[in-house]
């Protein structure tokens, strides 16, 4: 999988990257391997043509369509856990064959520390969403959204929300600068939330998208047509989407604004999202000094953003934003550093810790809107403006020239920090911008002339100020980067965005939002309002709802038969929602709260002062403490002797509505609730409805009692 460097020659001596599509691998006929319009990718450090890329001829209609058939019946077949198992092999197949990627991705421009950026940090996303798949959603195609809303006053009649796949596809078109994390990312929580993905990666670096596609194909963990892959032009791709469908886009923002405008969006219903242009600010608060720990973790991260994939990150600091008392020791400290830490040159050189932009075309886009950005005012404190040639010399002894894209990090200094063409230019490479500040107020200010950025650092060790700049720039941008002594060494950094966080950003940064844990699943699901009885709500979402039918035993009085089973005599295999158990009446005795309150230590004067108890409107007298209740409900409910029940791990939601007094009975109703069958183990989860009720059927408490329990008796009982 190692690039190779072939020398320049005529255009059709590089191979074409392939597209995976309709369940193979296809390139143009050989007319369209001749496709004058066909594009040429090089090496971003030699120079040397390496691939082509086209699409000539592809069936983008029948793209679609085998997402819709064949991809979504394969991943629908699947429940949200088993999807997100899916997911976590697939992290650990791409692990085991990440250096391959390595070595081609070489080839961009990307050093070893970028690629722990990029391929690691793509396959952490699949691990991420492999895990929360399974802790934070059911074992089940459905996922309920907030309460029950009980609408009749029986109860016969009610409402919630539910979120279940969109019925189309996701397609995402990505940016040149992450060719693994901007794919895995999206396809991520799409796949979790059942959709069939068609990728189309930027050409620069199609080719490394491309292997690892590959391997996901390869790796046979994923359900035919779970993706697609267009290696090339898809310009008529939105034509075929409509409100089935999202569009998840990572570029420019004019890109964006064109894809918005299409008419599947603004009369198609396709939902979008885009992740665009973003002058991201970083703004060191008025306590840090240079010699303090803020001042120094500062210094270290604008140097990591400019220099990691050399500038090229949507989530780079652009712009600086620093008291004016401290600028020239802030430039002084970033030159050193810069000096020191940074050679730029072939990533395939031991010695590189920078390497080159993705391509020549990039090269002439930064050093474009460097100029542009002199011209308006910007004057080079750091670097050379005008050096960026994209030239490496040879060896002294004669060595030909290897034309690349390389250059040296730039920082502008600007005398007027609010010039308009400081906070619009976005050089998209090795270069950020310095601004001073003599308040607060005018910190926040210049960070907001950004009009909507994807991330903002504070690095200050005064909580006022921390508060005032976090809060006064919240609205202008999607994540905030505090950082301080304390974390400084543990902090993921100002351009990391994390899975578990949102990723994206108002305004000019494309108004979108990606990532952000089992929220981003979400995006790609319908939030819907079912309404009807208990048994029609527990039909749709698997979940027991109150006032459903239940299968009792127990108790006769609340129509338990002689021959019911106790549920926790149930396996998983043969438990089912709505299996419920009725408890006998227990009475509450004084020396049953007496002996309570002693071995525990709660002396609570409701249960222990009659007086005092007596004069509090909430309570009749002296009550019995309500763990005691919860407690001896456990005690009613369990079933004696071995079970499939293997453990009780919590409870959740508890609450106490009715306080019982000296002399009053609690018997408790345990019904199964939801049942969640973990895919990778012999047992799973059950949530059951505990309702603690007194003599006169009054509700004493309510909470959901969370066991696990094995699949099959025989793995219980060691049969």
């Amino acid at each position: 999988m190692t690039a190779t460097a072939d020398t320049p020659g005529r255009p059709d001596t590089a191979p074409i990257v392939p597209s995976y599509v309709q369940g193979r691998w296809w390139t143009p006929s050989d007319a369209g391997v001749q496709d004058p319009s066909a594009a040429d990718v090089h090496d971003a450090s030699t120079g040397h043509l390496i691939r082509r890329v086209s699409t000539d001829g592809l069936d983008l209609a029948a793209v679609v369509e085998y997402a819709r058939t064949t991809g979504r019946a394969g991943i629908q077949a699947m429940t949200f856990h088993e999807r997100a198992l899916a997911l976590k092999h697939l992290a650990l197949f791409l692990t085991d064959r990440k250096q391959g990627l390595y070595e081609l991705a070489a080839a961009t421009g990307a050093t070893k520390r970028d690629n722990f950026v990029d391929i690691d940090g793509g396959i952490g996303v699949l691990f991420t969403y492999g895990s929360k798949g399974r802790r934070e959603m059911p074992n089940s195609t459905v996922m309920i959204d907030g309460p029950f809303e009980p609408i009749a006053k029986d109860g016969s009649f009610g409402g919630e929300h539910v979120f279940t796949s969109i019925p189309g596809v996701a397609a995402q078109i990505n940016a040149f600068n992450f060719p693994v994390w901007g794919m895995l990312e999206k396809f991520a929580p799409a796949f979790l939330a059942g959709l069939p993905s068609i990728v189309k990666p930027a050409t620069p670096t199609a080719y490394v998208t491309e292997a690892c596609v590959r391997l996901m194909v390869e790796s046979g963990i994923l359900p035919e047509g779970s993706i697609q892959l267009i290696s090339g032009s898809a310009r008529t791709l939105q034509d075929h989407l409509d409100y089935r469908d999202a569009l998840a886009f990572t570029g420019s923002a004019s890109t964006a604004d064109l894809l918005r405008s299409h008419p599947s969006v603004q009369h198609g219903g396709l939902r979008f999202t885009a992740e665009a242009d973003s002058l991201n600010a970083a703004i060191l608060g008025p306590d840090a000094a240079p010699d303090t720990p803020e001042f120094e973790a500062f210094v270290k991260s604008v140097f990591a953003e400019m220099t990691a994939k050399a500038g090229q990150k949507c989530t780079a600091i652009r712009r600086i934003i620093v008291p004016a008392a401290v600028a020239e020791d802030f430039t002084a400290a970033l030159r050193d550093r810069l000096s020191s830490r940074v050679v730029v040159g072939d990533p395939r050189e031991e010695a590189t810790t920078m390497g080159p932009l993705a391509s020549l075309d990039q090269l002439e886009d930064v050093r474009g809107a460097i100029a542009s950005m002199v011209t308006a005012g910007g004057r080079a404190v750091i670097g050379n403006a005008e050096a960026a040639d994209g030239a490496r010399a040879g060896e002294a002894d004669g060595g030909a020239a290897q034309t690349g894209a390389f250059m040296e990090p730039v920082l502008l200094a600007w005398d007027d920090p609010r010039c308009e063409a400081a906070h619009t230019i976005e050089a998209f490479g090795p270069v950020s911008s310095l601004f001073t500040y003599d308040t607060l107020e005018e910190a926040v200010e210049l960070a907001a002339l950004g009009r909507g950025s994807l991330v903002a650092t504070v690095c200050t060790n005064d909580p006022e100020a921390v508060r005032t700049l976090a809060l006064g720039i919240a609205g202008h941008h999607g994540r905030i980067h505090l950082l301080n002594r304390d974390d400084a060494r543990t902090s993921t950094g100002h351009g990391s965005p994390l899975p578990h966080f949102t990723h994206g950003g108002p305004g000019r940064a494309g108004g979108g939002e990606e990532l952000g844990g089992i929220r981003a699943v979400k995006h790609y699901m319908q939030r819907s309002a079912i309404q009807g009885s208990p048994d029609q709500l527990t039909a749709v979402t698997g979940v027991w709802h109150a006032g459903a039918r239940r299968i009792i035993a127990g108790c006769e009085k609340f129509g338990a038969s002689a021959d019911a089973v106790h549920p926790f005599r149930r396996a998983l295999d043969t438990l089912r929602v709505g299996h419920a158990f009725a408890s006998e009446l227990r009475t509450v005795r004084p020396e049953d709260i007496a002996e309570f309150a002693e071995s525990t230590g709660d002396v609570f004067y409701a249960h222990t002062n009659p007086e005092a108890a007596a004069a509090n409107e909430f309570f009749p007298g002296i009550v019995a403490h309500g763990y005691l209740l919860v407690s001896w409900a456990a005690g009613l409910f369990v079933a004696p002797g071995r079970s499939p029940v293997l453990a009780n791990y919590g409870l959740e939601n508890l609450r106490f509505i009715t306080p019982v007094a000296e002399g009053d009975s609690v018997r408790v109703i345990l019904t199964a609730k939801e049942i969640r069958p973990r895919v990778d183990a012999d047992y799973g989860e059950v949530v059951w409805d505990a309702v603690l009720y007194n003599q006169d059927e009054e509700i004493v408490a309510t909470y959901d009692v969370l066991t696990l329990v094995a699949k099959e008796e025989s793995q219980a009982l060691g049969g």
